[in-house]
Order: structure tokens, then C-alpha cells, then sequence
């Protein structure tokens, strides 16, 4: 996907994406944040978009979040200040392959069904890994293609309208195991239908 049409799709999705794809993706950002709450400390929410996750951030967290589409941005903003979010230390548009913060900077990042939808997946994680401090935590949501049967056929299908309708339906976990230093340290299907993966990388100390 190139970073056009993922900003012409997304910005054609804001007005309701809270009542689509956030509802279809709830069950793994709860569980997300319900981890990253668990540990406390500071976050960065990569693609955080029109701020689905952030009033269930805990008041002990320092939430930093960021977006390539200034349109989700916008409705994330508008969310913190309607709510009185004050865990939220920051939300700014940056894009994810490029991301303008020193090395280890977070106790731990997050990116919530994103990581399908950005071009250039492998720079991404790297920026994650670089910006999570040593000993911290990567934790994913995403959903990845399957490797058998009805649904993984469906994927294929869906495979070349990646650039309408916003992300890639066949898109490989491989594509972000790739860091040596991250760890995987504990995966597991979500529902519905086992469609969402949650994943927890740990980052090497030293």
C-alpha cells in the first residue's frame, strides 16, 4: 500500500469508523490496554486513530499517541478533550516509518491493528524496537492471514483492494517477527472467530 491511498482511504473512513472497524477490532484493544495497564509506565500508541483506546488507558499511564491521517487525529483530540483524558501527555501526526523520538524512549509500544495498513510494515517495527527501551514491551493486535481453508481463500480474494478498502486481508506474521531484538514472548487468538491475534514481544536489554 502506498502512503496516498492509505491517507485518501482513511480519511473516507474517519466519519465512521468508530461503528465499523472499531467494533469489529474492540476485543483486541481492550485486551491490549488491559496488558499496558498492568505495567504501567510510559506508552506509545502507533497508529492511534480516532483514540478507540484511550479513555481505557489507566490515570497512571503516560499516553503518547500518533497517526499519519490527520483527519483520524483530529477526532482522537477532540475525544481527549471531551473526556478530560489527562493520561494522555501527547497525540501528534508522524508517520510510523520515521518516528521523531530518541532510542528507547517508551516502556512499552503498541500497535493496534495497524501494522496491515502501513506501507513498508518491516520500517515500522523497526522504529518500535528502536524507540522501546530495553527490557520493555512491543504488544500487537493485528489480524494476519491464515494459512488454510474457507477464510484463508477469502483473504486471497480480498488481497487486491488493499488500497480501498485500507488494509491488507492476506498480510503475513512474519512480516513483524522479523526484529532480533524482540522477542516473542506470548501470542494468542482473539475473538471473533479467532480473526485477531494478540502478540507481546520483549525488548533485549543490553
Amino acid at each position: 500500500m502506498d502512503i496516498e491511498a492509505i491517507q485518501s482511504s482513511y480519511s473516507r473512513w474517519a466519519p465512521i469508523y468508530d461503528r465499523t472497524f472499531g467494533a469489529v477490532t474492540h476485543m483486541g484493544r481492550r485486551r491490549a490496554v488491559d496488558y499496558i495497564n498492568r505495567r504501567g509506565g510510559s506508552v506509545l500508541e502507533v497508529g492511534v486513530g480516532t483514540g478507540l483506546s484511550l479513555e481505557h488507558y489507566g490515570p497512571q499511564m503516560q499516553v503518547t499517541g500518533i497517526d499519519f491521517s490527520q483527519d483520524m487525529l483530529d477526532k482522537a483530540i477532540a475525544k481527549v478533550q471531551r473526556l478530560g483524558l489527562k493520561q494522555v501527555h501527547a497525540l501528534r501526526q508522524m508517520d510510523a516509518r520515521k518516528l521523531d523520538f530518541p532510542d528507547g524512549s517508551f516502556d512499552t509500544v503498541t500497535a493496534m491493528h495497524v501494522l496491515s495498513v502501513v506501507p513498508e510494515p518491516e520500517k515500522v517495527m523497526a522504529e518500535i524496537a528502536r524507540v522501546c527501551r530495553p527490557g520493555g514491551k512491543v504488544v500487537i493486535t493485528n489480524h494476519f492471514a491464515r494459512e488454510r481453508g474457507a477464510l484463508a481463500a477469502l483473504e486471497r480474494v480480498f488481497a487486491p483492494l488493499a488500497n480501498t478498502i485500507g488494509w491488507h486481508s492476506d498480510f503475513p506474521i512474519d512480516r513483524v517477527l522479523q526484529e532480533r531484538s524482540l522477542v516473542l514472548e506470548e501470542r494468542r487468538s482473539l475473538p471473533p472467530l479467532g480473526m485477531m491475534t494478540f502478540l507481546v514481544l520483549g525488548k533485549v536489554a543490553g
